[in-house]
């Protein structure tokens, strides 16, 4: 309430309204935080402030994610990527970074054709190239081809916390598992997961502990094939 009565162009009022959305979707609470980051998003393409767009465009994706609007999260995803490459090039951090949320995206909606080509033709190569195998994006990347890879083309809506959690009690009804090859090579790039996480991050790590459970469920489904 401090800066509601600063002018519209005002950088702390922005500052201030971020930092307001910002933590009203880490609290959980997307809905509230959706009109915030509109708001700053609206602001920052009157001022033509590239890098800033890109922020709260992420900003707001991520608040229709989290309030299940998926599909139009994809859309901002696909255009923040887009610009991205444009402004920045494909090997840049940022632009690999914003190619991660679009896969996340595209898996979720079960996309994943579309995941795998992204995936294998463009982002994962740069990342290996520009960042380096052990970079936290590159291990981000190759969990989301392995998710698209163990994944049946055609499904709708997908979302694949319900089978890559440590110990996941059950399948659920609509579960569709890809077999063959593409299951044996998502194997493959859990095994280096775990490998990678527990040299880089450390056996006790949240991150490795997703990968064993991950890699486990896997073999697990091998097995049972």
């Amino acid at each position: 309430k401090t800066y509601l009565g600063r002018p519209e162009t005002d950088g702390v009022r922005c500052s201030s309204m971020q930092v307001l959305g910002n933590a009203l979707r880490l609290s959980s609470r997307p809905e509230e935080a959706l009109p915030v980051h509109e708001a700053v998003l609206a602001f920052m393409r009157r001022l033509n402030d590239e890098e800033m767009i890109f922020t709260a465009l992420g900003n707001v994706a991520a608040c229709l994610s989290g309030l299940g609007r998926d599909n139009e999260s994809l859309v901002l995803e696909r255009d923040i990527y887009t610009r991205s490459v444009a402004s920045r090039g494909v090997s840049h951090e940022y632009t690999i970074l914003s190619g991660t949320n679009l896969t996340i995206s595209l898996n979720t909606l079960g996309l994943f054709r579309e995941a795998k080509a992204l995936l294998s033709d463009q982002l994962l190569p740069e990342a290996r190239r520009s960042l380096g195998p052990d970079h936290g994006l590159t291990m981000s990347l190759n969990a989301s081809l392995a998710v698209a890879l163990v994944s049946k083309p055609g499904r709708t809506r997908f979302d694949p916390s319900v089978y890559i959690k440590p110990r996941c009690a059950a399948t659920p009804p609509d579960f569709d598992l890809n077999a063959g090859n593409d299951l044996l090579e998502a194997e493959a790039i859990f095994q280096d997961a775990v490998q990678r996480r527990r040299r880089v991050l450390g056996p006790a790590h949240p991150g490795t502990r997703e990968a064993e459970g991950q890699l486990s469920f896997v073999r697990g489904r091998l097995d049972s094939s």
